[in-house]
């Protein structure tokens, strides 16, 4: 997650929480893969699915692993005409942060800068068990950098200014 101030350009309009998985049971109810927890997800959500406009009816599961019934689907079979497509919310759905927190969303075109050298510019957040990664590609299409994104390594973040500051020793 990341620490966002309220004007945003950089944001899109909206932001994908996760993909519809594998159905559960016979009345449309289906998993919702990848969802992180950071925008809840509950009975009257507003989503899109795979470019759909769509409600969520029922919620159930666990917070890492939602059940969700959307009003796009009755039956076991609607559910899985569903199956892999992202479910979207609003970008004004996401949560104020606090403290050193960054959403990936927020990460993603900052430049990498190491010192007064420029590495790149972040094109995704990859998420570890341990500590996120960023991907980061610099402009000639070379091979991606993968950065740690932990204090050891990142020095500045700052998103409203679309900069994050690695250690130069660290390359």
């Amino acid at each position: 997650m990341s620490r966002s101030p309220a004007d945003t350009p950089w944001r899109p309009e909206r932001i994908v929480i996760g993909r519809v998985g594998r159905p559960h049971g016979l009345d449309g109810s289906v998993h919702l893969d990848g969802h992180g927890g950071a925008v809840p997800v509950g009975p009257g959500t507003e989503v899109e699915v795979g470019g759909r406009r769509a409600v969520v009816v029922t919620r159930k599961g666990t917070a890492e692993r939602p059940v969700v019934r959307l009003d796009l689907a009755s039956d076991r079979a609607g559910a899985e005409t569903l199956r892999g497509s992202e479910v979207t919310v609003s970008a004004r759905a996401l949560p104020p942060t606090e403290g050193d927190e960054y959403f990936h969303v927020d990460l993603i075109g900052c430049s990498v800068r190491a010192g007064d050298r420029e590495l790149g510019t972040v094109c995704d957040v990859l998420a570890y068990p341990a500590n996120d990664v960023l991907e980061v590609r610099a402009a000639d299409d070379a091979e991606p950098v993968l950065v740690p994104f932990v204090e050891d390594v990142v020095t500045l973040v700052d998103v409203s200014r679309r900069v994050v500051g690695i250690r130069e020793d660290f390359l």
